[in-house]
């Protein structure tokens, strides 16, 4: 099973318990947050400036006391702010024309976000047409039935529920699934028995990313488990592989492995273990990962691992840079960057696992390989050419093929069984709705009838894939989608977005939904495929990381000025965006090109990394960024610290931030400091407004509606600034 619509943005952090404070605080009516509704703008944020010594260098935090989600002006403030941030967007005109375009876009949609095929049963994960949330759902001898349906569910204190997260047994029997309320994403764990449709009665809490993964004959599924304190930074430390037996109380699962338990296995805090099978296959994996893409990999006997017993044997370490494995039978599969960054596929016996040996299976090519899927006809592999998904295969006999796909487009997910012929995979374009398509054992393609298409029609856009030159003769690959009566005389509106960080291509060819709206009003839509993210591999990656990491936010600023010297737009109308990681991009360009931008829009964004230290996972965020106890991590930290790059009376673009009062992953302290920041220096007199959702998280487990009306907020806000 392979989860596909709802793309992970790769970012730790949190106040999952900021909620019910939120909830409690905001029934109870600050009188100052009432008084902030009356004045002429939003309320003033308190300066307590805290100082931090790093290595020689003093710096000053006017805004610490936001960090403590209990401090008694925390809420009183984030309320007035919001407040004044929703009279402001309500007042303007274009906003409700947008909102009832954009509830007619994503209404008419029928979104697939995951699959997975157990003999004649095929289970998938889907928000229909005119639905809140996502649904699971099993389709047998042509049938459809809902399994579980989140809207239907009741969680006492929540707004909304979600579903999180599923997988099947082998033999379809049964599903294991999480749900938590309010997009917090911190999941109770259930099993369904597929047949009757009801509950078994064991219940497993702290099951964020479980990834449950079963035995052959259903009897029980390994997961992973939570072990910190929500809304603490010990929240995502020393998690721990477990094994649960169907039938018996979860309270009593034997623990399989976690830190200091066995001699042989020693890792850091920040790593999760986590066991993995596969149908057909009698071997388990044993992964130990953090935020790389690389990860440790050891193997043993799947009954030996739930019986608590297993003599894991080591396959790679985080030096042998494999970022994929899968078995196949007695067959041991695994995608390598190590020497051949863009990727090759190794084959080595799961019973003697020795990486020396290694016969390789797929050589490296001009593209990525970005993922592996067994099938029982052979290998698929999904590849990433700058941005735009490839899709080959390995099959049982002979060298490689292409699969040719209908358009250039995106892949978000291989789904395979090695004991079934063919896949499924989620496929769409910038102008295409995505589905899910079929491929047979003879390359053969077809949708397969889950996803009905949208009424809309796309003969009025275009798009344009092109390359602008970094300061550094480096060609930054960058899509547009506009109207094609657009007029190239600089006047267009338009909003460029990237991301730029853990490797991952983000912003791949995919169905524009509800930013056709934006499109509607003139606006051009972009994406820069900025150096830090995937769209080119793991150097690509590094390119873009660490004392490189400039390279981000500075290839934005280069794409967006080869987008105004081709007359595409200009800076009075040019507006940027990005989220969660993304917030450093967007922020870090913001500070260092304040005259470049009408407008920028920073989506639960990443302002504030110096202080890492006390957020949910930000222990676990140290490799990807640098740790601050050490000089060279520190430095890298300060550079893409936008909150601290704020400079008093400088000239600021109009900015909108985010944020969401439940989010896990990105704390909404960032974006508030942020907010304060920005609004104490600006010298522009142009609008600084924080946008707050208090029944959301980080957006994954968003209602449709919620994303609405964010939307329209967004596209209302950026019109006003760029037109």
């Amino acid at each position: 099973m392979v989860r596909m619509a709802r793309r992970r943005w790769l970012m730790a952090g949190a106040a999952a318990g900021l909620g019910a404070i939120a909830a409690r605080t905001i029934a109870a009516g600050s009188v100052t947050a009432r008084a902030a509704t009356r004045s002429a703008g939003p309320p003033v944020a308190r300066i307590d400036t805290a100082h931090d010594t790093y290595f020689g260098e003093t710096l000053a935090d006017p805004y610490r006391w936001m960090e403590n989600d209990r401090d008694p002006g925390w809420l009183p403030w984030l309320k007035g702010q919001n407040d004044y941030t929703r009279s402001v967007l309500d007042r303007l005109p274009d906003r409700a024309t947008l909102l009832r375009r954009i509830e007619q876009l994503s209404g008419d949609q029928t979104l697939t976000a995951a699959v997975q095929r157990v003999g004649a049963r095929l289970f998938y994960e889907q928000r229909p047409a005119g639905a809140e949330t996502y649904r699971l759902c099993v389709r047998e001898a042509g049938h459809d039935r809902i399994l579980v349906d989140p809207s239907a569910i009741h969680i006492a204190g929540a707004g909304h529920v979600s579903l999180d997260w599923w997988g099947a047994s082998p033999d379809g029997r049964l599903v294991a699934y999480g749900l938590s309320p309010d997009g917090s994403e911190n999941s109770v764990a259930h099993v369904l028995d597929v047949a009757t449709g009801r509950d078994l009665p064991e219940t497993i809490p702290d099951t964020q990313g479980a990834d449950p993964q079963w035995l052959a004959d259903g009897s029980g599924f390994f997961y992973t488990q939570l072990t910190g304190r929500v809304d603490t930074p010990d929240r995502f430390l020393d998690a721990r592989a477990r094994f649960h037996r169907i039938g018996t109380d979860p309270a009593h699962d034997p623990i399989l492995m976690q830190r200091g338990l066995d001699a042989a296995v020693a890792f850091d805090r920040i790593q999760t273990p986590t066991v993995s099978t596969s149908p057909g296959s009698r071997w388990a994996l044993l992964t130990l990962t953090d935020i790389r893409p690389q990860q440790r990999l050891y193997i043993a006997p799947a009954l030996d691992a739930a019986a608590g017993r297993a003599h894991w044997v080591e396959v790679a370490g985080f030096d042998d840079e494999i970022v994929a494995a899968a078995l196949h039978g007695d067959e041991l599969l695994l995608l390598s960057n190590r020497d051949h960054p863009l990727g090759r596929v190794l084959s080595v016996p799961a019973a003697t696992p020795a990486l020396a040996g290694a016969t390789e299976r797929v050589a490296e090519t001009a593209q990525v390989i970005e993922a592996i899927a067994v099938a029982a006809d052979g290998l698929y592999l999904t590849m990433m050419d700058g941005g735009v998904a490839r899709l080959r295969k390995l099959p049982a006999r002979g060298g490689v093929i292409e699969i040719a796909l209908p358009f250039d487009g995106s892949i978000r997910g291989v789904a395979t069984d090695p004991r079934l012929p063919g896949a499924l995979f989620s496929y769409g374009g910038w102008l295409v709705p995505a589905e899910i398509w079929s491929v047979d054992a003879a390359g053969h393609l077809a949708p397969a009838g889950l996803s009905p298409k949208p009424t809309v029609d796309t003969g009025r856009y275009a798009t344009t894939r092109a390359f602008a030159t970094a300061r550094d003769g480096t060609r930054i690959p960058y899509a547009l989608i506009y109207r094609k009566d657009l007029r190239r005389d600089g006047s267009a509106p338009a909003f460029i977005q990237a991301y730029g960080s853990y490797g991952l291509t983000a912003y791949p060819p995919s169905f524009l939904g509800r930013m056709l709206a934006l499109v509607d009003a003139g606006c051009v839509v972009g994406f820069a495929y900025v150096r830090g993210g995937g769209a080119y591999g793991e150097p690509w990656h590094k390119a873009g990381q660490h004392a490189n990491k400039p390279n981000t936010w500075r290839d934005l600023i280069d794409v967006c000025e080869t987008l105004c010297r081709d007359r595409w737009t200009s800076p009075r109308h040019l507006a940027i965006g990005g989220r969660s990681a993304g917030g450093i991009t967007v922020g870090r360009a913001l500070t260092e090109r304040p005259d470049l931008f009408a407008a920028v829009i920073d989506g639960v964004g990443w302002s504030n990394p110096l202080r890492y230290v006390v957020e949910q996972n930000g222990y676990g965020e140290e490799p990807e960024w640098g740790a601050i106890s050490d000089p060279q991590g520190y430095r890298w930290l300060k550079a893409i610290d936008s909150y601290q790059h704020v400079v008093d009376h400088t000239a600021y673009p109009a900015v909108l931030l985010t944020t969401g009062v439940t989010d896990p992953r990105v704390a909404p302290f960032h974006v508030a400091k942020m907010a304060a920041r920005l609004q104490a220096a600006t010298s522009s007199g142009k609008p600084i407004l924080l946008r707050v959702d208090y029944d959301a998280g980080h957006g994954i487990g968003s209602t449709r509606g919620q994303q609405d009306r964010e939307a329209a907020d967004t596209y209302a806000f950026l019109l006003w600034q760029t037109r």
